[in-house]
């Protein structure tokens, strides 16, 4: 009972209500306080059960619902800050002023009991007409009962206590069966795992006296082993001590022969010196007469020189060597190697002058190659038509053949570029690269052709000369169209 005589609230909340401190609600689940007897024939209230907690929550529950879709006129001044709320959290911080609610207002306990109806409608015709339920839930019968207190209403109220009481008592026997059942089970294996785990302790004991017996054999073993060790050792310190007097006997033996020595040395280079002065007093004489033998014969060669008149000799015998050489690459067919290339640079334009200027010259250029060397940071269109324009003024000052080979593109034909006049353009197709276009053209030329190959790529220049052609650096073709003449 609450100090102003009411009975407490029994669907009171788990926590404090936050927005205002209603009034003490009325507690049906506590019994009422002794009140003066009532007179002859005067109706009597029912006494309010306490109510079981899901009975409770699904009153409080409804009733919450009803409060959200209540007008505000309508509704009970000690609800109306928590009309704002969710359902949800009005009845889990609303309770106490819903239940009190419920006690006091008989028009909000109305409003509850039409949402009974609609929400429970077979429940709550069962409860008016006072029939059995056997298929609802004992929480809905119990609420219904209790919003729309028909005749007998307390009565639906402690059948759902009871049922809810035997429900939590056959759970709690089904729980601890549950239970008993699990403890069994994490018993037997419990005792399998102690066993296995007693079997392994067994086998890992068995181990460590065997590896024991071992290291104890090894202790033994090394203890021999450092006994014979220390026997040794007492012997090398003896045979050390006798070696070390007998080094000392052989020092001192040779301390007294390299003495002995030393006064021989003494004795022979004062020997050699006085050889060495009577050498060079005898030698200056030898000097004077050779010399004057040497004159002599200048002297004579001079004067055979004017009387036959000879001329200065410009040949060497290397040159002679050469011009065989020479003779024989052009019977062999080979006409770069009579080219007079010495001296020059394998970047010098000269060379590539001289190249161009044999009969028949093809030459091949490996494109990105060459512009990427001099100009790599231009545009790929604008490096191909930097060089091709520059090939085409070789090709008009030269007889040359030319041929400019670039990487291709995954088309059936690269992008839109002409030839110029007197330039081959060719691009490599899918899956192949200049390089090997380049191998395969030198190789489809007949053997004795020359072909210069300008590529500054070690395999290309590799490949190419195995092939019989003349590789060439990049920078000299660059330097030759930076040049802008051609040396015919």
């Amino acid at each position: 009972m609450t100090e102003h005589g009411q009975p407490a609230d029994p669907v009171a909340p788990a926590e404090p209500v936050e927005p205002v401190a209603p009034a003490e609600p009325v507690d049906p689940a506590e019994p009422a306080e002794p009140v003066a007897p009532v007179a002859p024939g005067a109706p009597v209230a029912p006494v309010v059960p306490a109510l079981p907690e899901p009975v409770r929550a699904r009153v409080i529950a409804l009733a919450a619902d009803v409060l959200g879709r209540m007008p505000a006129e309508e509704r009970p001044t000690a609800l109306a800050p928590f009309a704002r709320f969710t359902p949800t959290k009005r009845a889990r911080l609303a309770a106490a002023p819903l239940a009190a609610a419920l006690e006091t207002d008989e028009d909000f306990r109305a409003q509850a009991a039409a949402e009974v109806r609609t929400a429970l409608p077979d429940v709550a015709t069962a409860v008016e007409e006072g029939r059995p339920i056997p298929a609802a839930p004992p929480e809905d019968v119990a609420a219904a009962a209790y919003l729309l207190r028909p005749p007998g209403w307390v009565a639906y109220v402690e059948q759902a206590a009871a049922d809810l009481a035997q429900h939590a008592d056959a759970a709690g026997n089904a729980a601890r069966d549950r239970a008993v059942v699990v403890l069994r089970q994490e018993r037997d294996d419990a005792r399998a795992a102690a066993k296995v785990e007693a079997e392994r302790l067994r086998t890992d004991i068995a181990a460590l006296r065997s590896d024991n017996d071992d290291l104890r054999r090894q202790l033994r073993e090394a203890r021999d082993r450092a006994r014979q060790a220390d026997s040794s050792l007492q012997q090398a310190v003896a045979s050390m001590a006798a070696e070390r007097a007998a080094a000392a006997v052989a020092v001192a033996t040779s301390e007294a022969e390299s003495r002995r020595l030393r006064r021989r040395l003494g004795d022979a280079e004062a020997a050699v010196e006085v050889g060495r002065r009577v050498a060079r007093e005898g030698r200056s004489v030898d000097d004077a007469r050779l010399r004057i033998l040497l004159d002599t014969v200048i002297d004579a060669t001079a004067g055979l020189r004017r009387e036959l008149a000879l001329p200065p000799s410009t040949e060497r015998p290397a040159d002679g060597f050469a011009a065989a050489v020479a003779a024989e690459a052009v019977r062999a067919g080979d006409a770069m190697a009579v080219l007079p290339t010495r001296g020059l640079a394998d970047d010098d334009p000269q060379l590539l002058d001289l190249l161009l200027g044999v009969p028949g010259v093809h030459l091949v250029v490996d494109g990105y190659n060459v512009t990427k060397t001099g100009y790599g940071s231009l545009p790929l269109e604008t490096q191909r038509a930097r060089l091709l324009a520059g090939l085409a003024a070789i090709a008009a000052q030269s007889s040359a053949e030319v041929t400019c080979v670039f990487d291709g593109i995954d088309r059936p034909t690269p992008l839109a570029v002409a030839a110029p006049r007197g330039v081959r353009l060719l691009f490599s197709g899918t899956g192949d690269s200049a390089d090997d276009l380049i191998r395969r053209l030198v190789g489809a030329e007949p053997s004795g052709r020359p072909i210069v190959v300008v590529s500054s790529d070690r395999e290309v220049a590799d490949g190419v000369r195995r092939r019989g052609a003349r590789p060439l650096a990049a920078t000299a073709l660059l330097r030759r169209l930076e040049r802008g003449l051609f040396a015919g």
